[in-house]
């Protein structure tokens, strides 16, 4: 049997309901000669460990516990009593309660694996949308663990941050961060490693927003969908992340690293559904889904009218929201073929070394006469909760290699996580 102890960073919506996934499948991995042992979950505040990670877990009863508490709001601090487990509390600073986790990661790997270096200690797994976990996470892969990530902001902040992150490409995976439980990376590595150029990639990157702008098309209050959408799990634990263009812009740079471009977030260009002064510096969530969203209705439900005034539909780009033509490729794509008529976003990436341009989206990577001379054009179609991608490459010139599915919702993120995790099984027959 294959025992892989984990450790879980966040128990919010996708982290809940990758422990009911682990829970489920017992019999599954049993059947399989794999055991996932859930050793401790840290949120912001605290963390819940078992005291000796190479003999005992996290029990299921407890788990289910856990996952019942988290849901109703409140504190992990409140597991005290409950089974056998270790809490610890962090009263200031959330970057102490990450702190926490790193402690006790190198307390298990110094006490248990310090006279066997070869030997892998944990899976960390990231399922916050938090940017304080990039240092810990650094230091977690150099003390021979592996990571498993939901959260996209590890993969796009500084280049330093991101070569320390992935030079260990063997114990980092990353699936979930682009399309949710769909193969994106995996696919992407695979043709990669195969010797086969990748030149252009076609696609819809934002499940979330193509719920959106669907259902407003549809007639519904934007404010309302967008709440609704943050219920089901579509959208980041703050919907600002999505409706900023931020979020795409990540899974965005994601994959233009993937395919070996050393550029950065401060490359792109974003136009946001909302102003300035409501973002999370100046507003806060609750204020900002109470208040701001409602305010923004008229406009947005303007900006649809006229457009369809003119026969045309929304396209949102880097200088602000335009009108495509409805008989157009863009205007025609709708339904379940990601087709929504309803938005298209451009997001552009200029690169500081050339007059090149990337634009974020439906990803066209083309590839100059001259090695340095490289045209990424990533113009997304977004429509319903779906994520579709093209990728081509000289096996697949003509036909390209197609992947959609349901790019959005806590349930096929988690789904991702956890093929990430059952990836990694071979690191740990020891």
């Amino acid at each position: 049997m294959v025992n892989i102890p984990l450790l879980l960073m966040s128990c919010g919506g996708v982290g809940r309901q990758l422990l009911h996934h682990i829970i489920s499948c017992r019999d599954l991995h049993s059947k399989q000669g794999v055991r996932l042992r859930v050793v401790g979950v840290c949120d912001s505040k605290s963390m819940v460990t078992i005291q000796d990670v190479l003999t005992f877990e996290l029990g299921d009863e407890y788990l289910l516990q856990l996952c019942k508490v988290k849901s109703s709001g409140s504190s992990l601090n409140g597991l005290a009593n409950f089974g056998e487990c270790q809490v610890f509390r962090v009263k200031k600073s959330r970057r102490k309660s990450w702190m926490l986790l790193l402690l006790f990661v190198d307390r298990v790997v110094q006490t248990n694996f310090r006279f066997m270096p070869n030997l892998i200690g944990l899976v960390v797994v990231d399922c916050s949308a938090s940017s304080q976990t990039i240092a810990l996470l650094n230091q977690v892969v150099n003390l021979y663990c592996c990571v498993v990530l939901a959260n996209k902001k590890p993969l796009t902040s500084s280049l330093e941050s991101y070569d320390k992150l992935v030079s260990h490409p063997r114990r980092i995976r990353h699936e979930s961060t682009v399309g949710a439980g769909l193969p994106v990376i995996s696919t992407i590595n695979r043709i990669l490693s195969s010797g086969d150029p990748i030149f252009r990639i076609m696609g819809s990157l934002s499940g979330t927003l193509g719920y959106v702008m669907s259902q407003v098309e549809g007639g519904r209050p934007f404010s309302q969908v967008v709440n609704a959408a943050k219920s089901l799990g579509y959208t980041e634990p703050d919907p600002r992340d999505d409706l900023s263009g931020m979020d795409v812009a990540r899974k965005a740079l994601i994959l233009a690293r993937l395919l070996g471009h050393r550029i950065n977030m401060d490359s792109i260009k974003v136009e946001s559904l909302y102003p300035v002064e409501m973002g999370p510096d100046v507003m806060s969530l609750e204020e900002f889904l109470a208040n701001g969203l409602p305010s923004l209705d008229k406009d947005i439900q303007k900006r649809i009218d006229n457009a369809s005034s003119n026969g045309n539909v929304l396209d949102m780009c880097e200088v602000g929201i335009q009108e495509v033509a409805k008989d157009s490729a863009l205007g025609r794509l709708k339904g379940s073929d990601n087709v929504c008529e309803r938005l298209f976003i451009t997001i552009e990436l200029v690169l500081a070394s050339s007059a090149h341009v990337f634009r974020v989206g439906k990803l066209e990577i083309l590839h100059g006469i001259q090695s340095e001379e490289v045209l990424v054009v990533m113009d997304l179609v977004i429509g319903m909760e779906e994520v579709l991608l093209e990728i081509y490459s000289r096996c697949y010139s003509e036909q390209p290699l197609v992947i959609q599915g349901a790019g959005a919702g806590n349930d096929t993120t988690a789904a991702g996580v956890l093929a990430d995790i059952l990836d990694l099984q071979d690191l740990f027959q020891h």
